[in-house]
């Protein structure tokens, strides 16, 4: 994998991105944050060697590079799911190109099931942790010792300085902000009543299909992460309603002015 990602690093340099300072990976319905990057570079992932191609509609599978907040930052237009088919090595593949790229910090979106009874549909939770229940972990299979150390710490796998900065920055926007843990399973299906209700006892607020194989593979390699989840449906007992991708989306997509605003003014008020 080594020699992948030093190839992909490399066609990524000679295109021009270089030294970011943040890579953001946009998640379901989020894409839009793009529009106030100030734009340098664009390539979609199937120009990209050895990236995968996301499936997933709503997910534009574009690499960007710009600047935003007066720093340079890489975003991933669209990531790549466990339950499209890939292996959790390309699933993870770009978050390494990231920090081979120069990045020390990384901001993951996502949007997902709601299971705390305070929650509404729109919330923006900051994510405080998480609990990891894919069927296959991503640092499974021989460490190489040039990403990271075999066993990994993760005593604070959301950096608690960043989950300060967003929350004053919340207050002073007057935005309403939730925390929580998030809790990730293997998708594609919504969960079941029972399931949301299983998320909640073993002590998760959110539920979702993404994000944890990302931040673990950002932590063995030393990235400080931040997290955000929108939470577009409710998995509260007595009050689950059907749900389709399509209404995820639409959720998604009513809290994105204020996530952009929110993660301009983070990354704008960040000391590197």
């Amino acid at each position: 994998m080594y020699n992948r990602i030093q190839e992909t690093v490399k066609y990524l340099k000679d295109k021009g991105l270089d030294n970011p300072d943040f890579g953001i990976v946009l998640g379901t319905g989020l894409g839009s944050l793009v529009n106030i990057i100030d734009i340098k570079i664009k390539i979609p992932y199937q120009d990209i060697p050895n990236f995968p191609v996301s499936t997933v509609t709503g997910h534009s599978g574009t690499l960007i590079y710009g600047s935003l907040g007066g720093k340079n930052v890489i975003a991933m237009q669209g990531r790549f799911h466990y339950y499209e088919g890939w292996e959790m090595e390309e699933v993870t593949f770009p978050i390494r190109v990231m920090k081979f790229l120069g990045i020390e910090n990384l901001i993951v979106s996502n949007a997902s099931g709601g299971v705390n009874p305070d929650f509404n549909v729109g919330d923006i939770m900051i994510i405080t942790d998480h609990i990891n229940m894919m069927p296959k972990h991503p640092l499974r299979g021989e460490n190489d010792d040039r990403f990271g150390p075999r066993f990994l710490d993760m005593h604070e796998p959301y950096n608690l300085k960043m989950i300060a900065l967003m929350e004053g920055i919340a207050k002073k926007n007057n935005i309403k902000i939730q925390k929580g843990v998030y809790l990730a399973l293997q998708g594609p299906t919504f969960e079941t009543p029972a399931e949301y209700k299983m998320v909640k006892i073993i002590g998760a607020d959110a539920v979702g299909m993404s994000t944890v194989p990302e931040v673990i593979v950002a932590k063995h390699m030393g990235i400080e992460c931040f997290g955000l989840s929108v939470i577009t449906d409710l998995g509260i007992e007595g009050h689950i309603e059907e749900v389709s991708h399509e209404a995820v989306q639409q959720a998604a997509k009513s809290s994105e002015k204020n996530i952009s605003k929110l993660v301009e003014e983070f990354i704008l008020n960040f000391k590197l």
